[in-house]
């Protein structure tokens, strides 16, 4: 086995989330499946500015389906990252807003969204120079035709 490849033995305490067969690993993926999708990003980080209702969420966030939006807060409700509160009159108000837990991530994913913005000239130039020197064929449409 080659040495990059090679498993080393974690002290007590520490996880083995670089072990991809360990359930540390396999927890922290789906976590981080559904945290670090665009639209749970991007939700997260409007509802971290206070509560907020469906459609005014939908407004914030340009190009998101009313579909999308639905499953993507229904999602980050079952993981425990936003409480949904229905008051009661006609039509009946709907408000999401961050749980205890969804506060803590917040911090993160909005570092996360400036790290992306502040960088986005730099990865935008390494695309395109990747791009030139590999006939301009993004790696998605080669994946596709190779196959």
């Amino acid at each position: 086995m080659k040495r990059s490849q090679e498993r080393t033995e974690t002290s007590p305490g520490h996880s083995h989330v670089s072990d991809p067969q360990s359930s540390d690993c396999r927890a922290v993926s789906g976590i981080l499946s559904r945290v670090g999708d665009k639209w749970s990003v991007l939700i997260i980080m409007r509802l971290g500015e206070g509560s907020r209702r469906f459609n005014e969420i939908k407004r914030m966030i340009g190009g998101i389906s009313q579909r999308m939006l639905t499953l993507t807060l229904r999602n980050l409700e079952r993981d425990g990252l936003v409480k949904r509160t229905v008051t009661p009159s006609i039509p009946p108000r709907v408000d999401y807003e961050l749980t205890e837990l969804g506060r803590d991530l917040a911090e993160p994913v909005a570092a996360l969204g400036e790290w992306a913005i502040r960088h986005q000239p730099c990865i935008e130039a390494a695309r395109a120079h990747f791009d030139a020197a590999n006939g301009a064929e993004k790696p998605q449409e080669r994946r596709a035709s190779a196959g």
